[in-house]
């Protein structure tokens, strides 16, 4: 059975897509952008800020259905530019403790709105 997951405290998605999406005991959270629900525009023009913007995103969808940065098993890092990965990652750290999930980092040609990273995520609600 899938369940869609939507939250006011993400930004709502600018496509035919679902913030997040429930289907057994795992959940799909769509790439997050750096932009702030409140306002509707990216935080920051440094990939700092809109780092952690993207996995504080992720963290409201996660949270709207009960679960934690801990239910994280894979992410997917999207950069402009892949020298910012030093710096994307020290503010990635701070949002998982213990064991972190696993993760694959790509540079791309270009993301949504000229943003300088997209953060996707999969979650485990099982036992």
């Amino acid at each position: 059975m899938k369940k869609v997951i939507a939250t006011e405290k993400a930004p709502a998605a600018i496509g035919p897509y679902s913030q997040g999406v429930r289907c057994g005991d795992m959940v799909f959270v769509s790439g997050q952008l750096p932009i702030d629900p409140a306002t509707g525009a990216f935080v920051g023009e440094d990939i700092v800020s809109q780092t952690r913007q993207s996995l504080t995103n992720i963290r409201a969808i996660l949270e709207s259905d009960g679960l934690t940065m801990a239910n994280i098993v894979k992410t997917t890092v999207l950069l402009k530019n892949i020298g910012d990965f030093g710096a994307m990652n020290e503010v990635y750290a701070t949002f998982f403790e213990g064991a972190c999930p696993a993760r694959a980092a790509f540079e791309v040609a270009a993301l949504p709105k000229d943003s300088l990273i997209e953060i996707e995520a999969v979650a485990y609600c099982g036992e």
